[in-house]
């Protein structure tokens, strides 16, 4: 991408070369706001092309569904007037959660606000909502015991740490349901793919939908902090109208089981990587978070699960 190319798209929605500004990339693209009402999006490489294709075939679905996310203005692929693909969305004023600290109060209500956004879109089954392209279906579980036996051996955690993530499988194991539904899902949420009002702490909208699949809804709860999963859930509940406990007895449990997974995975990856923002850098500190909280005195609604 040339130096221009920004400028020269964003000349073709009136705004002009200086008000255009470059934001925090993220893994897959380059980000700039175009004036004050436009944000501008282009692939870093070929390879996350399809990516952003998929995202102009999610967004104005789970738009109709009512999810907060900023609307789809165009997107072109052709590369017939500019040298790149790239998309045109709607701006969502706010700063992404990762870089705000409200009051203990306010992010109980924010996560609530998360859950209930998460509701919506997990509405959406592949039965009931028309093929959308580039969308995949998860393609399997992570066996977590061999993932554990792999990490053990390769000297990424020691016997003991692996005895007491095995003890921690087993028990979740029998709480996952042997067929979970399919559901649209984001796939990515994570702070810094919320936009937060600093003001209110109220939020404004989900964005990056990148990694979009039908999946277990609960994939959707692994990358958020733990400590902040029960009121997701509380607000989940509510917008679907499921009861804790006896239509959802397996919820949290799937959800703790996510996030292991999750840390595990990304354990042998363990170095930052400057000038990309991704919500474990390293994976480490994050796996010693989990192991923390779980050796904590778990806070409902996972006291039945210790």
């Amino acid at each position: 991408m040339s130096d221009g190319t920004p400028a020269a798209i964003a000349g073709r929605y009136g705004v002009a070369a200086e008000r255009v500004r470059p934001l925090p990339p993220g893994a897959a693209n380059h980000v700039f706001l175009l004036g004050d009402d436009l944000v501008l999006r282009v692939p870093r490489t070929e390879r996350f092309l399809s990516d952003l294709a998929k995202e102009a075939a999610v967004i104005p679905v789970a738009l109709r569904a009512g999810v907060r996310t900023p609307e789809v203005v165009a997107f072109d692929d052709t590369c017939s007037v500019v040298e790149v693909p790239y998309m045109v969305l709607t701006r969502t004023r706010g700063v992404d959660l990762s870089r705000l600290e409200p009051p203990t109060a306010d992010m109980e209500h924010l996560f609530r606000e998360v859950g209930r956004e998460l509701g919506k879109l997990h509405r959406l089954s592949r039965t009931t909502t028309p093929a959308l392209a580039g969308v995949p279906v998860e393609n399997g579980v992570v066996d977590p015991w061999a993932l554990t036996g792999r990490l053990l051996e390769q000297g990424w955690i020691d016997a003991e740490a692996a005895r007491w993530l095995t003890s921690w499988f087993d028990r979740l194991s029998v709480r996952l349901p042997t067929s979970p539904p399919m559901v649209l899902v984001h796939g990515d949420i994570a702070p810094q793919n919320l936009l937060v009002s600093p003001r209110t702490a109220r939020l404004n909208g989900i964005v990056d939908w990148g990694d979009a699949e039908w999946a277990d809804p609960a994939v959707d709860f692994a990358k958020m902090p733990l400590t902040g999963v029960p009121a997701m859930l509380d607000g989940y509940r509510r917008e679907t109208g499921q009861e804790p406990s006896t239509s959802t007895p397996t919820w949290e449990a799937r959800v703790l089981w996510f996030h292991l997974v999750w840390a595990l995975g990304r354990l042998p990856d363990p170095v930052p990587h400057p000038g990309e923002r991704h919500w474990t850098a390293p994976a480490a500190s994050r796996l010693l978070n989990l192991l923390r909280f779980f050796a904590s005195t778990p806070p409902a609604p996972w006291d039945d699960l210790s």
